[in-house]
């Protein structure tokens, strides 16, 4: 079947466009875009942190370990690592998010690790193509050995930027693909939208359960809370790790990204060990403070008792053994 048609046959496409499971749409009843923009305009000056941020420089190609560990890039971009092998998560090195390198800069010290500093990769896990989370010039960068999955249609994106492909592997809601005997990876439903430029909604958004070596992890993606959480919880379940998108959040698109105490109560619905919050701590893409996703999480997590991990960027967190918990985004 042609991609083309694969579109078209979807249960999530209808007149042209993918569709979230529950009416969703971006902006409230009371919001507007002279409204979104004035607040653009006013922005808090704390939206961007008043210095570099702190980080751990990790030699990421010296990584031996028998279960998984993630280490976290800032925003939503991060490697998994597991028994050799390397797999990047919605990987953003190009040091903005947006088509314009003027435009939504990473905050200082959040771009401390480029591909350079990447062992080999073999997978690249797209989980829709906003440029917060599909950069072009990462992707062009790649080496020809990597293997692409993403969400339904993005592959169309990927062969833009030079992807051949038969590299490249598209997944729409509950398909699923065996990587290998021990590596098994599920697109799951995510409530969010997807575009580059004008066009909303030509390819879909997702989230993905990835089962490697005995270890569940869900990459969430983008995504408003929904009844999604508890069907994937309730199908997949229980997870070692949960990586929940828990910033860029407002209450003018209160459906479309979580606030940190949906994110907390996703992890539950989920029935996830552990909770890491993402999604934040390097562009600002919404007019909360930069370190607020992070202290509200954590104290709403503790409120619910829910074990959370708040690493900082470059900092190793091992699956089942080590999960930092410094509260080093208490700063300016």
């Amino acid at each position: 079947m042609s991609q083309k048609d694969r579109l078209v046959n979807s249960p999530n496409y209808n007149n042209g466009t993918f569709h979230n499971l529950a009416d969703t749409p971006v902006m409230s009843p009371e919001a507007s875009y002279f409204k979104l923009v004035r607040d653009m305009l006013s922005r808090p000056s704390l939206v961007r942190p008043s210095g570099t941020l702190p980080s751990v420089k990790t030699d990421l190609k010296s990584l031996r370990s028998e279960v998984p560990v993630v280490v976290w890039f800032g925003h939503s971009s991060y490697l998994i690592h597991c028994r050799g092998i390397n797999i990047l998560v919605d990987p953003v090195f190009s040091g903005h998010a947006s088509p314009l390198r003027f435009m939504v800069k990473a905050f200082p010290g959040s771009d401390v690790y480029t591909l350079a500093d990447m062992p080999k990769i073999d997978m690249v896990f797209i989980t829709h193509n906003h440029y917060d989370h599909l950069d072009k010039k990462t992707v062009k960068k790649m080496d020809g050995g990597v293997k692409f999955y993403s969400s339904l249609g993005v592959g169309e994106s990927l062969e833009s930027f030079g992807i051949a492909a038969d590299r490249i592997t598209e997944l729409d809601w509950w398909e699923e693909t065996h990587i290998s005997e021990d590596i098994h990876l599920t697109a799951t439903p995510a409530r969010h939208f997807s575009g580059r430029g004008i066009k909303r909604g030509g390819s879909l958004w997702c989230s993905f359960v990835l089962e490697i070596f005995g270890h569940k992890l869900y990459l969430g993606g983008d995504s408003g809370y929904g009844e999604h959480f508890k069907a994937i919880g309730s199908k997949f379940g229980p997870f070692d790790l949960a990586i929940l998108d828990s910033g860029q959040y407002n209450t003018m698109w209160p459906l479309i990204h979580m606030m940190p105490e949906e994110a907390v109560q996703a992890s539950i619905d989920l029935g996830a060990a552990v909770y890491m919050p993402v999604h934040w701590g390097k562009f600002a893409l919404a007019n909360h403070v930069w370190n607020e996703p992070a202290k509200r999480a954590s104290k709403s997590a503790l409120d619910l008792g829910v074990k959370i991990t708040t690493p900082l960027i470059g900092e190793p967190v091992i699956v089942g053994r080590d999960y930092p918990m410094k509260t080093w985004w208490d700063i300016e």
